[in-house]
This record gives C-alpha cells, sequence and structure tokens, in this order.
C-alpha cells in the first residue's frame, strides 16, 4: 500500500510517497512543489497541476494532510487554508480517502513528542525510512505525515497489500 502524505503551502507544498508492507516502512519519493505565478489564483492553479502530476506519477493507495495551523496574520491563514483546499482536492478527486492530522499529532506519532523541533522530525523519518534524502523540510514534514497515516492505518487493520505492475525493459513485473 502507498501512502502520501501532504504538507501544504502556498509557497512551497511537501509532499512524500511511502510504501506500507506489514510494519515495514519504505520510501517511495518525496519533493517540495513550489507555486508560479504572481496572483494567488495563478498559485494555487499551479499547486493544483503540479500535485495532480505527483499523485498521477505515484499512484498511492491512502492520502493525509496536516492541519493548518492559525497565525497573527489572517490573511496569510487564509492564503494557506486555500492551498490546504488543493492539498485535499487533489487526492480526493483522484478517488483517495484523506485523512487529516495536527502538527503535534505527527510529531508525537513520530518522534513520540507532540511539541519536536522540526530536526527531530527530520532525524525520526530518516530512522524510519533508511537511505531517504530529504527534498527539503517541507517534504520532510510530508514523509511524517505519511508515516504517521501508515501507523494509524496499521493500528486500525487497514494495511492491505497492493501488486503493482510496472513496465521493465524485460517486460511487466509486479512490485509492492
Amino acid at each position: 500500500m502507498r501512502v502520501l502524505g501532504i504538507d501544504p503551502g502556498l509557497r512551497n507544498l511537501g509532499w512524500g510517497v511511502i510504501s506500507v508492507q506489514g510494519s515495514r516502512l519504505r520510501h517511495v519519493a518525496n519533493g517540495q512543489i513550489r507555486s508560479e505565478g504572481s496572483e494567488l489564483a495563478q498559485r494555487l492553479l499551479s499547486l493544483y497541476r503540479q500535485l495532480t502530476e505527483v499523485v498521477a506519477g505515484h499512484a498511492p493507495d491512502a492520502a493525509a494532510v496536516e492541519h493548518t495551523f492559525v497565525n497573527k496574520d489572517a490573511t496569510g491563514t487564509l492564503k494557506l487554508g486555500q492551498a490546504r483546499g488543493i492539498a485535499l482536492l487533489v487526492p480526493a478527486a483522484a478517488g483517495l480517502e484523506v485523512a487529516e492530522y495536527a502538527p503535534n499529532h505527527v510529531k508525537k506519532s513520530v518522534v513520540g513528542v507532540g511539541h519536536a523541533a522540526k530536526e527531530q522530525v527530520q532525524h525520526m523519518v530518516k530512522l524510519q525510512l533508511p537511505g531517504v534524502v530529504l527534498a527539503g523540510a517541507d517534504a520532510a514534514d510530508a514523509l511524517a505525515i505519511a508515516i504517521c497515516h501508515a501507523h494509524h492505518l496499521q493500528s486500525r487493520g487497514k494495511v492491505v497489500a497492493v501488486n503493482r505492475t510496472v513496465a521493465a525493459p524485460d517486460g511487466l513485473r509486479s512490485v509492492s
């Protein structure tokens, strides 16, 4: 089963895909989407298109998005909420169930402490996904969200084996 984690942002939207087999987690891909354009509508459309490509390219079976925190700047919070709407819309439009987690819940799930520093989260992501090369802080957060959701699915017995057929130079082969 593949899980997509999304860390919403208007400038940079982090994403990470992991594979879950029983209790084993494996890194598939991660990255940061940078919005393009100067107007809000252009930037949101840019996020939509790029995230749609990520979902189509990595074919996740489940998705999770981090809740937006409220900051002092109401306008900034509103814009972040609009970017979060894109983060919820794209996987839902692809037919995925989309879970939502508070930042402290993600940190507690991955690090063991709800108020962990970003460096601690990145360290634990690297420990749980050996060999991962993080595309940036937002991508690390997205992988943490995916790990959190994987743990949630595991605890509810909802992790299922999904066989995938991929094109290989010598023909088609199944992978998990």
